[in-house]
């Protein structure tokens, strides 16, 4: 497996790949790899694709108040891990790589897509998450990209853009791989507390006993969201900072139940946000 920084070398690598006839298969990444990503490397391989792992903490999608400092650098476990689930090569470059000098020009998805749930508490947020998913497109000219269904509306914001801007690639999504007890991976996660950590799994038993109540016949909205709105604020220590119920391509919120619901919850525990969907039906 090939460890690249550069742009001008990923291109010559991709261009080489396709010379041999491989499809390519891009799957972006901030590292602090878990079995989340290895789930979306290991599909990417299974597909038959030359596998790209990009590594890069992008700056542009952190606010000032945010964890950027902090969030975990782990690049040589990283390397291992995009190794041992058959990726062929990492790209991880420098911040002064993707933005240089004189970097001025930011994608943006307009609208209640990018707005809406995490878009607004973190403004700015996705115009960063879009900008460099674009940017690695650019770079790599994949066939198919690999992101996880956790981050559900980053990946409903990656779609949208990549349809509107006419892009000729796949944009796949690989289901949350979860702890034993529920918790969705996250590289968040490291920010735990172990008091932290035995409260974290009420996040998704609050979503699954919503899902539950809306498999059982129920379906008044707000019947269904007080199933998760009950079980959050039996722990204290998670700080709730929206729990909606939307559709699942649009993320407009719903008046009522329909095909595709999905319910998102972003809640802080310490110092850490959590956030995780469940879809309804």
């Amino acid at each position: 497996m090939q460890c690249i920084e550069r742009i001008a070398d990923l291109r010559r690598a991709v261009k080489a790949a396709r010379r041999e006839g491989r499809k390519i298969g891009l799957v972006p990444t901030m590292g602090a790899l878990h079995c989340g990503h290895a789930a979306l490397i290991a599909q990417a391989a299974k597909d038959g694709c030359f596998t790209i792992v990009s590594i890069f903490v992008n700056p542009a999608q952190f606010a000032p108040n945010e964890d950027l400092d902090r969030y975990p650098r782990t690049l040589k476990r990283d390397l291992q891990v995009a190794a041992e689930v058959g990726a062929d090569l990492v790209f991880a470059p420098a911040a002064a790589e993707i933005y240089p000098a004189g970097f001025n020009t930011w994608v943006e998805v307009e609208g209640s897509l990018a707005n809406c749930l995490c878009g607004a508490s973190r403004p700015g947020h996705f115009r960063g998450v879009a900008t460099v998913v674009l940017k690695l497109f650019n770079m790599t000219d994949p066939d198919q990209a690999y992101f996880g269904e956790k981050d559900y509306q980053q990946l409903q914001v990656i779609r949208r853009f990549a349809q509107d801007l006419d892009l000729p690639l796949k944009i796949l999504s690989v289901p949350i791989v979860r702890e034993a007890d529920g918790l969705a991976m996250s590289s968040r996660n490291k920010y735990l507390s172990p008091e932290e950590r035995s409260v974290a799994p009420w996040l998704y038993k609050a979503l699954r006993a919503a899902a539950e109540a809306a498999a059982s016949g129920e379906e008044d909205i707000q019947a269904i969201r007080r199933y998760a709105l009950d079980r959050i604020a039996s722990q204290p220590a998670l700080q709730l900072e929206y729990l909606e119920i939307a559709d699942g391509d649009s993320l407009q919120l719903l008046h009522e139940l329909r095909p595709g619901a999905v319910m998102l919850v972003a809640a802080r525990l310490g110092n850490t946000r959590l956030i995780d969907n469940i879809r309804l039906i």
